[in-house]
């Protein structure tokens, strides 16, 4: 039996219920020239218990066929994503100070 492929990637949309969508990012040297590349790839991985979200690095694991397009699980999450701006935005209407609205 082969064993599971492990990688990790960082959660580019957590918009369905209990699935993420990964990438994850390598490098390939061009055949030819020999400059390094950088290939991404995207996966859907099931989230269980909806742990992981958007900007979220998270490892995933090979698994069984759950649906159409998703045969990953995540298995933990690496590192959580920074606050989003949204919350700086909020602050900023609220003293007056949006951008765009010189006076």
């Amino acid at each position: 039996m082969a064993a599971k492929s492990k990688v990790q990637g960082v959660v580019t949309s957590d918009r369905m219920d209990q699935t993420v969508v990964v990438a994850v990012e390598r490098q390939v040297r061009h055949g030819v020239y020999g400059k390094i590349q950088r290939r991404t790839s995207k996966f859907m991985a099931h989230n269980e218990g909806n742990a992981a979200r958007a900007g979220d690095v998270v490892e995933i694991v090979e698994s069984r066929p759950m649906s159409r397009r998703k045969r990953w699980i995540v298995t933990r999450v690496v590192q959580r994503a920074l606050e989003t701006a949204g919350a700086g935005g909020a602050e900023a209407a609220e003293t007056g100070d949006v951008p765009g609205t010189e006076r």
